[in-house]
């Protein structure tokens, strides 16, 4: 186990043992974290105090401060995996009693394949490389594979405070079984029965938002929406490709920087003492300016990339509200045409009136709601924007001038020899 606060060269030995690497169990305890609502409201604080990544599955310690009377104490933890936090995102999604909210983006399945495969052939591979060049690179992908669990932890929490944070969100029965329940929800993952199901709704969700494209929105406020909504979620997809392709771009370089060192140490070991310290301090060089390109990767990631991908989800959450809108809209437009012909068959009146009004109260209520959600989106966008990009350029500005004074020092060293 370790502490949040630790740095990256501190992680655990993943590689101590070969025939270990398959039980690898990182753990994160860390403090509370910046979260992506900005938010004064201290009556109910959910964060995730610690997490723990199995072969299979992480188990989310999910902590609970509250003074709402709904809850049965003031402070409280309990163990959640992955599938309880979709199920909790699921039942939000299929109540009709939230449908003109916006709800918050499920988080991301962990995925630490990727990083556990690299692990494992960096191990098969500790033969064919020296010991120098191999601890560099376990360094680095312990530091990958650590940064992919904490945003693992980071995308779980920022889901639970979005949830939190909403005066009528965090009221759902759901929420407080999720928050207190201290056994098992006894969630699985869906079967493929379950996911060929999500799969024909999301086909007929598809036809139906490709039938109700063209349908001009009575309202002038919501057709500004929707064209602003897919406007800036097509930008901000493409926003988040870019970002993603220059963290890439800067994992590459120090990636590169690695080798460099390496063969600068292979160099010297056949070379004379005086050259071989001058090539060593320069694979030292090298080596400090892959820690500052990794760490400028690990924050563009953080703040440019993630805060990007985020809203690419909210932003799709926002245009599936006005989807729904849509569809009350169309229901109410129907019920309308059905009590014409029943007025002029003289026949079911009354029971076409009923159908009519009940459409008419949820087309009205729906549009009430969301004209609040998508006003409170775009606050909650500005506010989060603002501060990540100014994170982001105040770490760029750091990282820069670290990078500058590794290179002064390298240059005065090389004069000196």
């Amino acid at each position: 186990m370790m502490s949040h606060d630790d740095g990256i060269d501190d992680m655990p030995d993943l590689l101590a043992d070969d025939e270990d690497i398959e039980e690898t169990k990182p753990c994160i305890l860390k403090e509370r974290t910046d979260t992506v609502d900005l938010t004064t409201d201290t009556s109910l604080v959910v964060d995730i105090s610690d997490a723990l990544s199995e072969r299979d599955k992480v188990k989310f310690t999910v902590h609970t401060k509250t003074t709402l009377p709904d809850f049965a104490q003031q402070e409280f933890s309990v163990v959640r995996q992955h599938e309880e936090f979709i199920w909790l995102h699921d039942r939000y999604v299929e109540s009709e009693e939230f449908g003109g909210y916006i709800i918050p983006p499920a988080p991301p399945r962990p995925d630490f394949d990727a990083s556990r495969d690299k692990l494992q052939k960096l191990g098969e591979g500790e033969g064919t490389m020296t010991k120098e060049e191999f601890n560099k690179m376990k360094q680095e992908l312990e530091a990958e594979y650590l940064a992919t669990f904490k945003k693992t932890v980071a995308m779980h929490e920022a889901f639970l405070q979005r949830v939190a944070a909403h005066p009528v969100l965090r009221s759902d029965h759901n929420f407080r079984v999720f928050l207190e329940y201290d056994q098992d929800l006894s969630v699985r993952a869906k079967n493929k029965k379950e996911k060929f199901g999500g799969f024909l709704r999301n086909i007929t969700k598809s036809a139906d938002e490709v039938m109700l494209h063209s349908q001009r929105d009575v309202d002038e406020f919501f057709e500004r929406e929707k064209s602003f909504l897919e406007e800036y979620h097509a930008r901000i997809k493409d926003g988040t490709a870019r970002a993603d392709r220059m963290t890439r771009c800067h994992k590459n370089v120090a990636d590169t920087y690695i080798k460099i060192s390496g063969a600068l140490v292979q160099l010297a070991t056949v070379e004379s003492t005086e050259l071989a310290r001058f090539l060593n301090q320069l694979a030292d060089a090298f080596e400090k300016a892959r820690k500052i390109e990794g760490r400028v990767a690990s924050d563009e990631d953080l703040k440019v990339s993630d805060t990007l991908r985020y809203y690419m989800r909210d932003s799709s959450a926002g245009k599936d509200l006005l989807y729904r809108r849509l569809k009350c809209l169309a229901n109410y437009e129907n019920a309308n045409k059905m009590l014409e012909k029943a007025r002029l068959k003289h026949k079911d009146i009354q029971q076409a009136e009923q159908a009519q009004q009940q459409a008419r109260d949820s087309f009205d209520h729906i549009s009430e709601i969301a004209k609040s959600e998508l006003g409170d989106f775009k606050t909650r966008r500005v506010q989060t924007f603002r501060k990540n990009l100014i994170d982001g350029a105040e770490l760029e500005l750091k990282h820069a001038k670290a990078h500058l004074q590794l290179l002064k020092n390298t240059i005065g060293m090389l004069k000196e020899q």
